[in-house]
């Protein structure tokens, strides 16, 4: 359900804990602390060592933690050919899937593929990347990720200058009466976070600062509250 607050129409908050940051040697365990915390989504970024210099996981890994937890799902699929992969991460049992709109493919059919599947679907910008790259496909999507560091590796600083995106894409959203999540990755803690909310966001993927923080069910209740 919607909620307005000084003109600015958004979606309740949402955590979404990033298994990145995680325990690679024991990645079970990490998705068990984000449950405990109270959320109710788990972001999964998937590397191609192409697209982003760096490597994480593959449909195998989500397919061995998938009967394991009743999270939502989030998979992020940095991906020179994110098509190619969609069925395998849809079967493996992601409930959303995003793809970037960097790379040249047929987004607006890979997008419809994942739907048919059974699929959320979201669209991922790149900080270099301007909101226009998106615009047209913004009543075809569930979710906007708008990334807020240079995607590939994380405990990167937060880039202050995405919140202007976030507005546009915001103010996009409240004039066409459309529903998608807006959501933030890069350098997110509470404070970063916060603004991001402030700009419009409503879905927050935190890896280092949850997963490092003392407190990780205070955490995930700041983050309900905003």
């Amino acid at each position: 359900m919607f909620t307005e607050s000084c003109g600015i129409v958004t979606l309740p908050p949402l955590l979404a804990p990033s298994l990145l940051a995680g325990d690679h040697a024991h990645l079970a365990d990490s998705v068990r602390l984000a449950e405990d915390a109270g959320v109710t989504w788990l972001h999964l970024d998937i590397m191609d060592g192409h697209f982003v210099p760096n490597l994480s996981f593959g449909p195998q890994v989500v397919a061995a933690l998938r009967p394991l937890s009743r999270l939502f799902f989030d998979t992020h699929l940095m991906l020179s050919e994110p098509h190619r992969y969609v069925e395998a991460f849809a079967k493996a049992g992601s409930d959303s899937i995003s793809i970037h709109i960097e790379p040249e493919y047929d987004h607006c059919g890979t997008l419809k593929h994942i739907r048919d599947l059974g699929c959320k679907c979201g669209l991922v910008l790149n900080p270099g990347t301007p909101a226009t790259a998106v615009e047209g496909f913004l009543s075809e999507v569930d979710l906007i990720l708008v990334m807020t560091v240079q995607p590939g590796f994380g405990g990167q600083p937060f880039r202050a200058e995405m919140l202007e995106k976030l507005r546009l894409l915001s103010r996009w959203r409240n004039e066409r009466g459309l529903r998608f999540r807006l959501e933030v990755d890069g350098g997110i803690d509470l404070e970063t976070g916060l603004q991001c909310r402030q700009a419009g966001a409503d879905t927050f993927v935190a890896g280092t600062s949850f997963f490092a923080a003392e407190d990780r069910d205070a955490f995930a209740r700041t983050v309900a509250a905003w």
